[in-house]
């Protein structure tokens, strides 16, 4: 019987990089982390939050996109015939969704019983995290890379990011850049009304890595 070598207790087998970015943002509004790829997606979930900003005061899911256009009649028919039920049903199914099974969204996979590796298992693979349904707050998630952890690294970590997330409840990322506008502009009807609301600390400009891991190291 050969022996294994025992890796450090809290250290992860393999890891998942992810670039996470908001959707609909120009110049992008992105971060890039590392995470255990056993993560579960409610895991995921809390890390997100913390690397964008949120304030995890709204409703969230996963979605994966069914991609595959809906089979016709014929194909269903000769499919059939052949005995390929699965890829029928493969082809008519809806787009899959996970959540916190508390939210009781319909039809919703459990998002602590989903992990990672099994959601995105290769390079390229990728899937929607939808936040605030109301703002409609969407990010794309795409694995990056996939490996051995790196020596001395405490997961997860936030390796890189641009630019600060809009400020909750704004109304979706439109009305987001709508508000900048009327920040920059002195001479805009509601840039006093605008300036007010968003108080005088929130900078459009700012990231800081450092402060993200901090925190990030309360969820180790």
């Amino acid at each position: 019987m050969t022996s294994r070598k025992r890796r450090k207790a809290g250290t992860p087998a393999c890891v998942h990089e992810l670039r996470i970015t908001l959707q609909g943002s120009k110049p992008a509004i992105w971060r890039r982390v590392a995470v255990a790829s056993d993560t579960t997606l409610g895991g995921l979930h809390e890390v997100i939050q913390v690397v964008m900003g949120w304030t995890n005061s709204h409703l969230h899911q996963f979605v994966v996109r069914n991609d595959q256009p809906k089979p016709t009649r014929e194909e269903i028919r000769k499919l059939g015939q052949s005995g390929q039920w699965e890829k029928i049903v493969g082809r008519r199914r809806r787009d899959r969704t996970i959540s916190d099974p508390e939210f009781k969204l319909e039809d919703a996979e459990d998002e602590f019983a989903v992990r990672l590796a099994e959601l995105a298992p290769r390079v390229g693979s990728g899937f929607a995290y939808e936040y605030d349904f109301g703002d409609g707050w969407a990010h794309r998630v795409e694995v990056v890379k996939i490996g051995p952890p790196d020596k001395g690294v405490e997961y997860p970590i936030c390796l890189a990011g641009k630019l600060a997330r809009p400020p909750e409840d704004c109304g979706g990322v439109w009305s987001y850049y709508d508000l900048l506008g009327a920040i920059r502009n002195p001479r805009h009807a509601r840039h006093d009304e605008r300036v007010e609301w968003l108080g005088d600390d929130f900078d459009p400009d700012r990231f800081d890595l450092e402060e993200v891991n901090a925190v990030l190291s309360d969820l180790r």
